[in-house]
């Protein structure tokens, strides 16, 4: 028997796509008001260009032309929802899994490709506004959520330059700031110390930020059960942040929620957390075998929950024509060949481009191990000749 009864995770649309909020759902009714047709129409455009994406990137690594794939099948309502509540000036940090988020931000996906063909180790320029604040991949577990209460951090100081005062506020009070910060992870990651430092951290400084977990019940072979014996929000509650689960594959919860905690967040109400309960259809990665571990009757049971199938269903009873479906089918096919192609013809980098970048200045280290390599190079020219 639990020691404390959770309320339910806030919950909009029922698997089977109606509309029917439950009690956790009437605080965020509000933050509903603002989406039309051509608002929700777009959510499920980015759900289902993102799931064909996904699958031919699976496809491509299957074929040799990709080293790994991460895939997100069954986790679009989640990411969809909290990236189309993100203003354009907020900043998001990505675990590998977040591919609807990079595509709402503009990074073009072929770029999100290059990392896992092993030709980058990032794939686009997080200082080039096109690329709306979308931070780089990071495939250290949890490591992002440092990364971003950091940043968050730099966020209270601006705001705190601007208002001409020196110190950061005292206590547990915020800083109102015009912009937050996001970030994602996993359900396995809540077990990381660097995840739970962050939180720590936060709540300390009261940073403009949200954490989302995507809880998609498996951290690689290991179920939730394992790591969690409450759930995963309760642990940011207990480091004082405001936190609440709700229905990952409901795009309605998600965008809703993370809608509110965001402007809390802005407003100086400090760290929030989202727990969105969510599954992962497929594997880990292209790596794993999930056969090996989970029984193919849960599998079916979130199947059967699908966030694009009940997303579907409810906007066509707002109005959304068969003519929009299908041209949404013919623009998931092209994303598909295009994606085909920028892999097929990504050109292989230069040896030397592997010591850009990794520091922001010009560093000694970097230049000897260059200077190294294009000696070496050049040895095997020299034997040649000889």
């Amino acid at each position: 028997m639990p020691w404390v009864q959770d309320p339910q995770p806030v919950q909009f649309l029922t698997p089977d796509g109606d509309f029917a909020p439950n009690e956790s759902a009437q605080a965020f009714a509000a933050e509903l008001e603002s989406l039309d047709l051509v608002a929700l129409q777009e959510m499920y455009r980015d759900m289902a260009l993102t799931r064909a994406f996904d699958t031919e990137c699976t496809n491509l690594q299957r074929q040799g032309q990709l080293a790994l794939w991460v895939p997100s099948v069954g986790q679009e309502g989640a990411q969809v929802g909290s990236a189309r509540a993100a203003l354009p000036q907020d900043h998001i940090f990505p675990s590998y899994r977040e591919h609807a988020v990079a595509r709402i931000r503009g990074v073009n996906l072929v770029n999100v490709v290059a990392q896992f063909r092993g030709v980058t180790h990032g794939g686009w320029d997080v200082t080039d506004p096109a690329h709306g604040n979308f931070h780089l991949y990071t495939l250290v577990i949890g490591s992002q959520a440092l990364h971003a209460t950091g940043f968050a951090l730099s966020q209270v100081l601006d705001a705190t330059k601007k208002a001409g005062e020196k110190d950061l506020p005292a206590g547990a009070q915020g800083r109102e700031t015009n912009e937050a910060t996001i970030v994602y992870f996993g359900d396995g990651a809540t077990s990381q110390g660097d995840v739970n430092e962050a939180m720590i951290f936060a709540a300390s400084y009261q940073t403009p930020q949200l954490f989302f977990v995507q809880n998609n019940k498996w951290a690689i072979s290991v179920p939730v059960e394992r790591q969690a014996r409450t759930p995963i929000y309760r642990r940011a509650a207990g480091f004082g942040l405001k936190s609440i689960q709700i229905d990952g594959n409901d795009i309605l919860a998600s965008y809703a929620v993370s809608n509110r905690m965001l402007k809390d967040a802005r407003a100086g109400g400090g760290p929030q957390f989202i727990e969105a309960l969510t599954y992962r259809i497929g594997a880990h990665t292209t790596s794993d075998d999930p056969t090996k571990y989970r029984e193919n009757e849960e599998l079916l049971e979130w199947q059967a929950k699908d966030p694009i199938r009940r997303f579907e269903k409810y906007i066509k009873s707002q109005g959304a024509e068969d003519s929009f479906f299908e041209q949404v089918a013919a623009d998931a096919g092209e994303l598909a060949l295009k994606i085909r192609d920028g892999v097929l013809h990504m050109p292989v980098p230069e040896p030397g481009a592997m010591f850009k970048h990794v520091y922001a200045e010009e560093h000694p280290v970097m230049q000897g191990q260059a200077a190294w390599l294009e000696r070496y190079e050049n040895s095997f020219e020299a034997g040649e000749s000889a």
